[in-house]
């Protein structure tokens, strides 16, 4: 068995209908004033819940998302038929979690960004626990969507993450362990993104047979 400890939790939740101009005005003290207008939605929250870390050089970010953000699309093929220049810079934007990082100046030593919906959280917690910087971030989340919920395109409501996991056990706040090998494989318990940030917002230990084995989170 295999284990990475947890030293950092943050979970990002917004109100319901919390918009992009409205995360500006609540989390804009995070960030540097001239990054604020290009950053997503889910930049903000990502960037929120990075807030403190110290990121350097010496750490590894995995970063999570399954509809890779097509809130700021959406909102720019909204502006037709007068297009907003500003709006299309925004489409064009880097992941949320590289807005907060260029914002902010902060380096990394590797940088491992997924997507995808079956097994998401599965494959991003096997990156961390393959990859061998000393601290591992692993962060992720999604931004609601507009019209393109309807073509299940986009997440329903808003939310993101960051967990540092060390193999450091001392002071920590949780564990999460894996067991290679265990098990028939049940992919239908692997939880989705937006219930993995549940889980972790509420503290409640978990457990699923994943592709490659057992997977156990607690608390201490």
């Amino acid at each position: 068995m295999t284990d990475r400890f947890i030293h950092h939790l943050r979970v990002e939740r917004p109100v319901a209908g919390e918009d992009p101009a409205a995360a500006r005005a609540r989390l804009g003290d995070k960030f540097p004033r001239p990054a604020l207008r290009r950053m997503t939605h889910l930049g903000l929250l990502v960037g929120a819940t990075l807030d403190g870390l110290g990121l350097g050089p010496e750490d590894a970010l995995v970063y999570a998302t399954t509809f890779a953000e097509t809130r700021a699309l959406e909102d720019y093929l909204a502006s037709f038929p007068t297009p907003s220049p500003l709006l299309f810079q925004t489409s064009i934007h880097p992941s949320a979690v590289q807005q907060a990082l260029i914002a902010r100046q902060q380096p990394l030593g590797r940088f491992w960004p997924m997507s995808g919906r079956h097994r998401l959280v599965e494959h991003a917690l096997l990156t961390v626990f393959m990859e061998p910087a000393a601290r591992v971030i692993l962060t992720g989340g999604e931004e609601r969507g507009t019209w393109m919920l309807e073509h299940h395109l986009a997440s329903d409501r808003a939310f993101a993450f960051a967990l540092a996991l060390t193999r450091e056990p001392a002071g920590a706040m949780g564990r999460v362990s894996f067991e290679a090998g265990v098990g028939a494989e049940t992919a239908a318990t692997c939880p989705a993104l937006d219930e993995f940030t549940d889980v972790l917002a509420g503290r409640q230990s978990l457990h699923w047979q994943g592709a490659n084995g057992a997977w156990t989170l607690v608390w201490s």
